[in-house]
């Protein structure tokens, strides 16, 4: 509050700095009659139960607000700093645990006979296999990620797809 009042004094005697106690009481007298959301009224109407107004009053209140939004603009400021350190050290946190279990994919080459895992499920397919295949793999097609091509057109599964390493595995 001292903030507000000292920078709310600064621009009232601006003409003349050295004379700012002339405008104590009338700052005083706004910030009286201005709502307080602890209180949920004004403090002088909490005191004497009627609300204070005068036009004269009207350029500091205008002051005062203006330190408010200041006030509120900085401190959101810094609180979305602080959350971005946050999120930036829980994301780094997040990816040496993720690194830790990380292993290197398979390797696949063209020609190689794979399977290829289901990856929709419904009610009817809970108990069906998890992979499908023969799959023969057709095309590399760089970061881990293969064509392939079904070998028995009369089993379940795609017959022309590509897939992940991370959702094939050798076929046995």
């Amino acid at each position: 509050m001292n903030q507000i009042i000292i920078s709310t004094l600064a621009k009232m005697c601006i003409e003349e700095p050295t004379h700012w106690y002339k405008y104590v009481s009338q700052l005083q007298r706004v910030i009286n009659s201005t709502y307080q959301r602890s209180i949920n009224t004004s403090p002088f109407e909490l005191l004497t139960g009627t609300q204070l107004r005068l036009k004269e009053d009207l350029k500091i209140l205008e002051y005062l607000e203006e330190e408010h939004r200041k006030e509120f603009i900085e401190k959101r400021d810094s609180l979305r700093k602080e959350a971005k350190v946050q999120i930036l050290k829980i994301q780094e946190e997040n990816r040496k645990t993720f690194n830790k279990k990380r292993k290197e994919g398979q390797k696949y080459s063209e020609g190689d006979i794979v399977a290829i895992q289901r990856t929709q499920f419904g009610n009817a397919l809970k108990l069906r296999q998890k992979f499908f295949g023969p799959y023969k793999v057709v095309k590399l097609l760089g970061k881990d990620r293969y064509e392939v091509e079904k070998i028995d057109r009369g089993k379940e599964g795609p017959i022309k797809t590509t897939t992940g390493v991370d959702y094939m595995k050798r076929w046995p």
